[in-house]
């Protein structure tokens, strides 16, 4: 049988030496849940066993049931038939599927049916599932919606809606984007007006909503008349009635089997969640912050799928007298591949691990004050890695998972053109991974001031005490080419040329920390694998150049383009 999470070797190899017992203990109360609860692990081991057993499962069903079906899914996709959303009978199958299993309220506490999985194993799931299909984003923006109400709404709305999301009777969306508020949310302008009985209600169009078909959805809009920009909205818990209309779902370039609606609210009755005008500056950006981590993992299921298929039909593919995959150009493509991906995942799983630490420590202070003072310090320095490191693998591993499956197609030739390989599917379904949940000129927007206050530093002298005597060549190298990044970080930072200088380096800036931070992160990982030192070699050498070649025009282009853009491609007119 086919079990996306026992053929992954990587993966494996990370659930093996994931720095998970801290995280454990606290998100199971010092396994005082285990007298309360009967699947509740008794120590690390236990819930790590019961982490397995999820993922498990979760790679049957993508194996078995997902992945066969998903090229009939893409074909068809959903339908809209009286306002009513009809899944394709596949996507259907895989949710009741998952409904069955007790996976529906993966993320949430026991005590409302949940399995109280950590982030770090969410982000597993996340990229064993877009393995086999792209497009089922259901179940996660679930765990996302579904983990902001747990985290945000009053004791009464968690009663209320959690148990049935957690038992799949309902299903969610995050009702965000406006046909003129796409990235920038401050300027949403549904309307949400509250009447003399201080109930709600919602007026306006929603676009491009992931899943609008769902029961319960989260809404921004905007609360105060006068209020402009952030600070005029609010955020709402909306249960689907005959007041909302779906007006129609969108014809897309991929993720195909996933429901895009626009929505219009026609007085819809909704509950606000939360305080009054803190709907973007503090919920959306919470829950948006999880969505990128999913994203992410995505972002990395679907160039694994790809890879795969890349691999195959490289070593079947005879030219020449040979396979493909024993020709120069072309393993070199596979191997570059195979590095990305495993790049991405040792980013992703550390950045989840920094969000599980930072979440963990906020509510284990909330509940115990008496060691709040003991543990501020460690909160905000987690609190900073989440900050950084969330854009950063939503960035790196979103824009991977696009050149790994563009190469897919190359590796295929004329035949990864044609509908009846699942390459070309691959490479539309990760084109949306790095626009939607903030573009990846955003996430560059939102890691540009942990690289520049010294955040990603800090982290680099963490991971350089690691003693890593396998491969002191190779930390060399990393080390140097850190002295390279600095130099270039401070030019930027003291260029009083040119008033958007750093701005317009702030991308190559990011890339090069990524790339440090990854070069640590593959030398940390090479301490436990042979295999993994080879892997960091090849990494480490073409980083040197990559680190070189930024530092270089940031430090020698003398801002041409600055200087010169408006002549090229003219001004803004108005």
């Amino acid at each position: 049988m086919e079990n996306f999470l026992t053929d992954n070797e990587d993966i494996l190899f990370h659930l093996d030496h994931l720095d998970l017992d801290r995280i454990i203990t606290m998100k199971e109360d010092n396994f005082e849940q285990a007298q309360q609860f009967a699947h509740a692990p008794h120590d690390a081991a236990d819930a790590k066993d019961s982490y397995r057993m999820v993922l498990s499962i979760i790679g049957e069903i993508a194996g078995e049931q997902m992945a066969p079906a998903a090229p009939a899914v893409d074909e068809v996709g959903p339908t809209l038939e009286n306002n009513q959303v009809k899944l394709h009978p596949a996507t259907q199958k895989t949710m009741d599927m998952l409904k069955k299993a007790d996976m529906m309220g993966m993320a949430l506490p026991r005590k409302y049916g949940g399995l109280n999985l950590p982030n770090t194993i969410l982000s597993v799931i996340s990229e064993v599932m877009a393995r086999a299909d792209g497009s089922l984003l259901n179940l996660g923006l679930q765990q996302d919606n579904a983990m902001t109400i747990n985290k945000f709404a009053s004791e009464e709305q968690k009663d209320y809606y959690l148990p049935k999301l957690c038992s799949g009777e309902w299903d969610s969306s995050m009702v965000l984007t406006e046909p003129d508020a796409g990235s920038d949310l401050q300027a949403v302008n549904l309307k949400a007006t509250q009447d003399a009985d201080g109930k709600w209600y919602l007026n306006g169009v929603k676009r491009f909503i992931t899943n609008g078909c769902g029961t319960i959805g989260l809404v921004l809009a905007r609360s105060e008349e006068k209020g402009k920009g952030a600070r005029g909205l609010s955020f709402f818990l909306y249960k689907r009635d005959d007041k909302m209309i779906i007006r129609r779902l969108e014809h897309k370039l991929g993720i195909v089997g996933s429901p895009t609606c626009e929505l219009q609210f026609n007085n819809a009755p909704a509950e606000l969640m939360g305080e009054r005008q803190r709907g973007l500056t503090k919920y959306t950006l919470w829950l948006m912050n999880n969505a990128r981590l999913m994203v992410a993992g995505q972002g990395l299921g679907i160039a694994e799928a790809a890879y795969r298929e890349a691999d195959l039909y490289a070593t079947k593919r005879i030219q020449f007298g040979a396979p493909v995959r024993d020709l120069p150009p072309v393993f070199e493509m596979l191997t570059e591949m195979k590095i990305s991906i495993e790049a991405g995942r040792t980013l992703l799983y550390e950045t989840a691990r920094f969000v599980d630490l930072k979440e963990l420590l906020e509510d284990y202070s909330d509940q115990h004050p008496e060691e709040k003072g003991a543990i501020i310090e460690e909160k905000k320095k987690y609190a900073k890695l989440a900050g950084l490191f969330t854009p950063m693998v939503k960035c790196f591993n979103t824009e991977m998972a696009n050149k790994v499956t563009y190469d897919a197609i190359q590796i295929h030739g004329g035949t990864g053109y044609m509908k009846e390989f699942n390459v070309e599917r691959h490479a539309r379904d990760a084109r949306i991974t790095n626009i939607y949940e903030g573009t990846t000129q955003l996430q560059i927007v939102a890691a540009i001031g942990p690289v520049t206050s010294g955040v990603a530093q800090s982290i680099m002298d963490e991971y350089d005490q690691i003693a890593f005597n396998h491969s002191p060549d190779l930390l060399a190298k990393v080390r140097e080419s850190r002295a390279v990044f600095t130099e270039a970080l401070d030019f930027a930072r003291n260029n009083k040329d040119h008033a958007q200088f750093l701005s317009y380096h702030s991308r190559r800036l990011v890339e090069m920390a990524t790339d440090l931070i990854i070069s640590y992160l593959f030398l940390r990982d090479g301490n436990h694998c042979e295999r993994k030192q080879k892997a960091a070699a090849i990494f480490i050498t073409k980083m040197v150049s990559r680190i070189q070649a930024n530092a270089a025009f940031i430090m020698h282009e003398n801002g041409t383009l600055l200087k010169h853009y408006e002549a090229v491609i003219g001004k803004t007119s108005g």
